[in-house]
Formats: C-alpha cells, structure tokens, sequence
C-alpha cells in the first residue's frame, strides 16, 4: 500500500465516529480506536486522527506525544493497517517518554488486537542475470 494513502481525520465529527464504534485496544504507550470508514470515503484509503489530552501533560509532552505517533503512523499504518478503516491513536501518560520500539510494539499489538493487522506484501525478489 502507498504511503498517499493514508489520510487524516479533522473534525469533530470523525473522531467522535470512530469513538463511538467501541472498538479500541489500550496498550502501555498510546490507545487505538478503530472504525470502518463510512460508505462514502474511498475504501482503500486508511484515515488517521491523533489526541493527546492534558493528562499527558503540558503542551510541550503533548505535542511531542502527537508528533511520536505522527511518526509512528507513517512508519506502520501504511503496510500493516486494514485499508478502509479510519484509526484514532490517543497519547498517554507514557507516549513522550517511551522508547519508540515499544510504542512500535504497542501499535503493531493493538493492531493485531483489534485484527486489522495486515501483513506486509512479499515483494518478488527476480534472479540475477548470469547467476
């Protein structure tokens, strides 16, 4: 899947669609909500909205929190996420301090969790000409 299509998620409204699917893993580093997209988006698209409340802390921790699952969104959701779904990551207290292989982790378990994991396409390695 192209990383193009990951999409993000920016009213009110979408979030609290997806908040109101009930379906969601809690995981050390952050929350995944998850709900399938509504009929009239593309289905192949994987929408994303990130949050961070003040419980995580002052606006420098939550920024940091959001931008930490900006990143990690980019990095997995393109590959692994099930296309036609839109996914709300929420920052917790531990988001800004947590080594980012373990918010990997949490992702990639929540993902599995929720069963929208999707694993990587196998791409078709040719042979070497000569060998």
């Amino acid at each position: 899947m192209a990383t193009d299509s990951l999409e993000r998620l920016r009213r009110r409204a979408e979030y609290l669609r997806v908040q109101g699917a009930e379906r969601r893993s809690a995981q050390p580093g952050l929350l995944l909500q998850a709900a399938l997209a509504p009929e009239s988006s593309s289905r192949a698209a994987i929408r994303v909205g990130f949050t961070a409340s003040r419980k995580v802390g002052n606006a420098v921790l939550r920024n940091r929190a959001r931008r930490r699952l900006k990143a990690l969104a980019r990095e997995i959701m393109p590959q692994h996420a099930a296309p036609g779904h839109e996914y709300v990551l929420v920052a917790r207290k531990a988001t800004p301090e947590r080594g980012f292989a373990e918010l990997r982790r949490d992702l990639e378990a929540a993902l599995r969790r929720l069963k929208l994991w999707q694993a990587a396409p196998v791409l078709a390695v040719s042979p070497e000409p000569g060998a």
